[in-house]
């Protein structure tokens, strides 16, 4: 009896009992889609969290104050970031491209934007006119960017982010109306294309207007900003821009203790950060999902014994007419291993159309990960041959006489 056989017969054994084969291979199919799925939606939250950095600007270093530290006198004054700080960094740090102080309403709530009868609860973002290179704003839906020399007058202009100028105009022409911010006329000079962020700092749920403008009219701040925003020049010298900032505003940013009162963070850093946790995050789910697989063997083995049970007289028939314990051992292993595959096919297309499912529901990129699927199928046959092996082995070793007396 070949290979050929020996699977052949297998293959007839297990549709001889198709629902036990079936309940048999659930646990492969439940394993292996566990960890399809979860590793799928694992990427895509990554590939979302990252999408979203990126639109909001690249090369981009954010100062903001470090709060929580300073009690004593004059606390609120050092670990208030201030216009002399941009000034400072401006005039310094030639590795900084692009330099703003930028005030938000984000930070004592939502200010309401007003046309006609619609309105929108949204943030307001008071920066210099190089925001739009920051923030990467450049490519416009219509109109154009209020200038420097508006900021310097104290204009009442306003730029919309994409979301906030679909549900105020509704699509209908902007560029030149007027809008009310907490109650005050701006005019409408340009709208931000769609970028698709989402988050605290979403650019198309924001409107931006002129730093001094917010300060003195809009905000209150006067001369206090909440953070100061800055470009690299190149990717490349971002540690050092940082570096370079945090030596320039450690002179004059610490509090009696030595504590510096303001916090530099890195895009690069944060993209990091991001790529680590995704990681270890995917990896951890990978592990609760590969339980499922093992469970799926246990039971593999447990049937697999059963099944050397009931064929016992059958093993000891086909041993008395000249088959080889090794034929035996092979049909039993090769059973094990083909429910453990198929379980593994039918995981995979049930994994892949529950990461789709599962990824429009909490709305990421549905991905799927050809490593993941590689690696659960090759575990899954694993499985078959791991838990598959001693019962097979029972089978091949018992003797044909004894067999053919099993009742």
């Amino acid at each position: 009896m070949n290979l050929g056989d020996s699977f052949d017969s297998a293959i007839r054994s297990i549709a001889n009992n198709k629902l036990r084969s079936f309940l048999t291979m659930l646990g492969v199919v439940i394993g292996v889609g566990s960890v399809i799925t979860m590793i799928g939606i694992g990427e895509g939250t990554k590939q979302k969290s990252l999408s979203e950095l990126e639109v909001m600007g690249s090369n981009r270093i954010t100062v903001m104050p470090n709060w929580g530290r300073g009690r004593g006198m004059g606390a609120n004054d050092a670990s208030t970031l201030k216009l002399e700080d941009v000034d400072r960094i401006r005039k310094e740090i030639p590795a900084a491209k692009y330099v703003t102080g930028v005030v938000s309403s984000r930070f004592s709530g939502q200010s309401t934007v007003k046309f006609g009868s619609a309105s929108k609860r949204t943030g307001v973002t008071g920066a210099e006119a190089n925001i739009r290179f920051i923030d990467n704003a450049t490519r416009m839906h219509s109109g154009e960017w209020w200038t420097d020399e508006d900021n310097e007058l104290m204009e009442r202009k306003a730029v919309l982010g994409y979301a906030v100028y679909d549900e105020l105009f509704g699509g209908d022409n902007a560029i030149g109306a007027t809008i009310k911010i907490q109650n005050q006329n701006f005019e409408v000079t340009g709208v931000v294309d769609y970028k698709g962020g989402s988050g605290f700092n979403n650019p198309d749920d924001q409107v931006y207007i002129p730093l001094k403008t917010a300060q003195n009219r809009l905000l209150g701040s006067k001369d206090r900003i909440n953070y100061i925003s800055i470009q690299a020049m190149d990717s490349s010298i971002m540690v050092l821009l940082q570096g370079q900032v945090e030596d320039l505003l450690s002179s004059t940013r610490k509090n009696a203790s030595g504590e510096e009162l303001f916090r530099v963070m890195n895009q690069a850093d944060t993209l990091q950060a991001i790529q680590t946790q995704s990681g270890i995050l995917s990896m951890l789910l990978a592990g609760i999902a590969s339980v499922s697989l093992l469970v799926g063997g246990i039971g593999i083995m447990n049937i697999m014994l059963v099944s050397v049970t009931e064929r016992t007289r059958e093993i000891g028939l086909r041993k008395a007419i000249g088959a080889q314990r090794g034929t035996i051992l092979t049909q039993f292993l090769l059973e094990s291993v083909v429910m453990c595959v198929m379980g593994g096919l039918i995981g995979i297309l049930l994994g892949s159309a529950a990461v789709k499912l599962v990824a429009g529901i909490v709305q990421v990129p549905g991905v799927i990960n050809l490593t993941a699927v590689f690696w659960a199928f090759g575990f899954s046959t694993l499985v078959g041959i791991v838990f598959g092996l001693y019962p097979a082995i029972r089978a091949s070793n018992l003797l044909p006489i004894e067999a053919l007396r099993y009742e």
